[in-house]
């Protein structure tokens, strides 16, 4: 059978309610770093008798990404390809002082042309031809996912070959470029019949669209219009700020003229409170507001379609160390998967396994960066934690800068290491992102040494 097409939010088969803990209805594959043969770094232990990092630990020594390019705008005539391979030639030039060769490239992408677009970053950005690389996809978590895969290639060579490595992981994405996708017809005489997205689940599970699933989510959590968009407020308010005070620039490499984030502006809380539904068949479970109409996702509340590219170089902290890198180690990973129809409320499970597996609680964590495609995923992801809502994304998010679905993760581990890495910066931070399917991803980092990113 085909797969079902477009819009796949009806369903036979009944959706469990949502979780009513973290521990349920979740499966979880969740890793950390192995305990190191010779015994902790130098610093002995940190906060809850964590060990600082290892040499044989996977870290992040350079990072940077592109603005980020509403789509339709700036970047509108530039594909993947090309947003990418500026960065990756970046992110190797700043990460020379290893002398070691690029081992592999590993890019997430969820609606390019198809083929291998890693490999033709790889190609385009002046790697070596004998340089491999496989393109991911995880949807909204696949640049977080590229990371994992790399520190697995890292940690495992250095485990088994006794030797340091150097790849380079993250995600690009070209809303604008994208190619039209279509069904092919049913019937000779048929046309051909165009889809905006695959199908997250097959025939039989509830399979919402993402605006309709945000609108669930915050009806079955309970999280009103008013309290979405003043979290909205607040990121845009603190990515415009920010922007203006220049702290995203060192991050950002100009690619087609553009060398700063293009969507971020100052939207007031009045402003956002007059904005209409943006879905107005609204979601299973959510009532009608009172204009009568359902839902609370609004435009202003949820992210923009965009266009941009991040990445990051992940090699040992014994590598990092004898070049004089500052870094920042990948102490734990973890995936979970849960409800189909719950896409956005996963993030918070993949966070707690996350800091089980590295040994920390919530509040132990200075800095958190969350995908925010839509403030009711934000929230839920905070009351999940139990954590102040204030404590998410310090330069604001996705809401305000922008969702380039294939790059967004590796955009969130950007964004972190600028910040730790920062005079002051937190020692420990976390990343998370909902995917669709029902899927959720998260990494914890711990800052290694206190100077800049190379």
């Amino acid at each position: 059978m085909r797969p079902a097409r477009g819009n796949t939010s009806s369903s036979t088969r009944s959706s469990a309610p949502a979780p009513s803990s973290l521990g349920a209805q979740w499966c979880v594959i969740a890793h950390s770093g192995p305990p190191d043969p010779h015994g902790p770094a130098v610093g002995g232990t940190t906060v809850r008798g964590v060990s600082a990092p290892a040499p044989t630990d996977p870290v992040l020594v350079a990072a940077c990404r592109t603005a980020i390019g509403t789509a339709g705008h700036a970047l509108s005539a530039v594909p993947a390809v090309d947003l990418a391979a500026p960065v990756v030639a970046e992110v190797t030039r700043r990460a020379s002082a290893l002398d070691l060769p690029v081992a592999e490239t590993v890019l997430g992408n969820c609606l390019g042309p198809g083929g291998n677009i890693a490999r033709s970053v790889a190609l385009a950005a002046g790697l070596p031809i004998t340089t491999p690389a496989v393109t991911v996809d995880r949807q909204c978590g696949s640049g977080l996912e590229a990371v994992r895969l790399a520190v697995a290639s890292v940690r495992l060579a250095a485990m088994t070959e006794h030797r340091s490595t150097l790849v380079l992981a993250g995600g690009a994405e070209s809303a604008s470029t994208a190619p039209w996708r279509f069904w092919p017809p049913d019937a000779p005489d048929a046309p051909p019949q165009r889809y905006t997205r695959a199908p997250f689940a097959p025939f039989g599970f509830l399979d919402p669209d993402m605006g309709d699933a945000a609108d669930d989510l915050a009806a079955r959590r309970g999280i009103s219009r008013h309290r979405q968009d003043m979290y909205a407020e607040r990121s845009h308010r603190r990515a415009y700020d920010a922007r203006a005070a220049g702290r995203f620039a060192a991050e950002i490499i100009p690619v087609a003229g553009l060398d700063s984030d293009e969507r971020p502006r100052r939207l007031t809380l009045d402003r956002l409170s007059r904005l209409p539904p943006a879905f107005d068949r609204g979601a299973i479970s959510a009532p009608a507001d009172a204009s009568g109409a359902l839902g609370t996702v609004t435009a202003g509340n949820s992210s923009g379609i965009s266009d941009g590219a991040a990445v990051v170089a992940v090699t040992t902290r014994a590598a990092a160390q004898t070049a004089g890198l500052a870094s920042v180690a990948i102490r734990s990973c973890a995936v979970v998967a849960g409800d189909p129809a719950l896409p956005g409320a996963a993030a918070g499970p993949a966070a707690a396994a996350a800091l089980r597996a590295a040994g920390l609680t919530v509040g132990d964590v200075g800095a958190i960066e969350i995908t925010e495609a839509f403030a009711s995923v934000a929230l839920a992801f905070a009351d999940d934690l139990g954590v102040d809502p204030e404590r998410l994304c310090a330069d604001g998010g996705a809401i305000a800068l922008g969702h380039p679905w294939g790059a967004s993760g590796a955009i969130l581990l950007v964004r972190l290491m600028f910040q730790m890495l920062a005079p002051g910066g937190a020692e420990f931070g976390l990343a998370a992102c909902a995917i669709g399917g029902g899927q959720g991803i998260a990494m914890v980092l711990q800052r290694c040494d206190p100077a800049g990113p190379a």
